[in-house]
């Protein structure tokens, strides 16, 4: 948080989730699932930020590890660390650190929100709403913590871009997303965090908008 207030009231943030599905289908239109969330603001009806997530259905389809290669770098690179690569289903090490409650994963692969809106807590607000509505089926959530938005002209040095990594990745963090391997964090959908953290920015976000009432 900072002393500043973002340009509109938070209260009036919600999301936009949506799905589409090609008709004509595609070698892996089972498997692999990307649903797009639009982060709008209702009093002036604007996009203000945008998530993208994939649901990957281990147990139909083809092999979700070639889905996942097939779709982009950064799905790779996460079904290389938590998918065995003859099976295409979860390793033994991620599923010794899993509870059985779904056979899908859910990858959050992008978050973004537009510069003004930033600082304030929000991404892991909107983002924990939308994990919620998507996890129904998973038995994992991942993600790679990382800058999304690569025209930030101020991250030119080193030492800032990491800092700036540090800072998101300490966000997933906080909702219960844990270290498993290389940039790959693991987060299952039972987690006790996930819940009280889900509560507690509710809480937060509501303090955010009063403010920016009062200020109003």
């Amino acid at each position: 948080m900072t002393d500043r207030l973002p340009p509109g009231d938070p209260a009036e943030l919600y999301l936009r989730i949506s799905y589409t599905d090609a008709l004509s289908g595609t070698p892996y239109g089972d498997t692999l699932e990307r649903w797009d969330v639009a982060v709008l603001h209702a009093q002036d009806q604007f996009a203000v930020g945008s998530m993208v997530f994939y649901r990957v259905h281990l147990d139909r389809g083809m092999h979700a590890g070639h889905a996942m290669e097939d779709e982009s770098e950064d799905l790779a690179e996460i079904a290389s660390v938590i998918l065995d690569a003859e099976t295409g289903y979860f390793t033994d090490d991620v599923s010794d650190a899993l509870d059985y409650v779904g056979s899908a994963l859910l990858v959050m692969d992008r978050v973004t929100l537009d510069e003004t809106w930033r600082d304030f807590g929000l991404g892991t607000v909107l983002a924990i709403e939308a994990i919620h509505r998507l996890m129904p089926g998973c038995r994992a959530i991942v993600c790679s913590p990382g800058i999304a938005d690569i025209s930030e002209h101020r991250l030119r040095e080193r030492a800032e871009w990491d800092r700036v990594n540090r800072k998101i990745a300490r966000g997933w963090e906080s909702i219960g997303f844990r270290h498993h391997r290389d940039h790959v964090f693991l987060l299952s959908p039972t987690s006790l965090v996930l819940e009280e953290q889900r509560d507690a920015l509710r809480s937060r976000a509501a303090d955010l908008a009063a403010s920016w009432k009062a200020a109003d």
